[in-house]
């Protein structure tokens, strides 16, 4: 692919999270505490995330083994970044979720599939293939060291939101849990947005943008915002229509702004 080409496809990608965004705002997708009929057959949760994730740890591994840039530290620590989030996605935290008969839709994991393929295929093709600016001068670079720093922050938030969610889960009462009855989540940045697990998710892929300082880093930082967003504000409206007495000091995904 030359460059002309990769950023026509890139751009074109980025205009259609946008849409994706706009459409988002009006549905929210059913899996989940949102998961209901109409969607087609479902498939086990577990099987489900296990499935529609393995595709970009497998797909960013292929590409850099078969990139066609000389390899340095720099796409090496790239490779084990990205494989730092996926490794744990796909062959972790499906096995951490709580009820054996949880379910979700068939049509929402092919979504996902499609959605990894095309951001895995676009960044390891850019970072291992066409682009030669990643000398090891780039590991001193402060857009290296920030982005590296903004991606472990996010990670770090990501994992801790997810234990204490998961401790939820483990009576069978808490987020997602088995039974129906729903608590609360409090402590860490629970206690001023309802979703930090997706507010260090989205801070992972700005720090991956900045510290690979790439277009397609920045389409898939734009991508995850596009997803995450909408989903933060579907729960927040959930938890505030669950609960009367919901603390009104919590955001939805971002302190103090949304």
């Amino acid at each position: 692919m030359t460059h002309r080409t990769f950023h026509i496809v890139t751009g074109t990608w980025i205009i259609f999270s946008v849409i994706i965004f706009i459409a988002l705002l009006k549905i929210t997708v059913p899996y989940g505490r949102h998961i209901r009929g109409g969607w087609g057959p479902k498939i086990s949760t577990r099987l489900g995330w296990f499935i529609m994730e393995l595709p970009s740890p497998l797909l960013m591994f292929i590409l850099f083994l078969n990139g066609t840039t000389e390899k340095n530290m720099v796409h090496i620590l790239f490779l084990l970044l990205w494989e730092l989030h996926y490794i744990n996605r796909t062959f972790i935290f499906p096995f951490r979720i709580r009820g054996d008969r949880k379910q979700m839709t068939l049509t929402v994991v092919l979504m996902a599939i499609f959605f990894n393929l095309i951001n895995g295929y676009l960044n390891g093709s850019y970072l291992f293939s066409i682009s030669d600016a990643y000398t090891l001068h780039w590991l001193v670079d402060l857009r290296f060291i920030m982005g590296v720093l903004i991606f472990l922050t996010g990670y770090v938030i990501n994992q801790v939101s997810d234990s204490i969610l998961r401790k939820l889960r483990s009576s069978g009462k808490g987020d997602g849990g088995s039974g129906k009855q729903y608590l609360v989540p409090e402590g860490f940045l629970f206690e001023r947005i309802s979703c930090p697990n997706y507010f260090g998710e989205i801070l992972e892929w700005l720090g991956w943008a900045v510290l690979t300082w790439s277009p397609s880093g920045f389409a898939f930082f734009i991508w995850t915002a596009a997803n995450l967003l909408p989903r933060a504000l579907s729960h927040h409206r959930w938890y505030n229509q669950q609960f009367s007495a919901y603390p009104e000091k919590r955001s939805a995904v971002i302190p103090y702004i949304l």
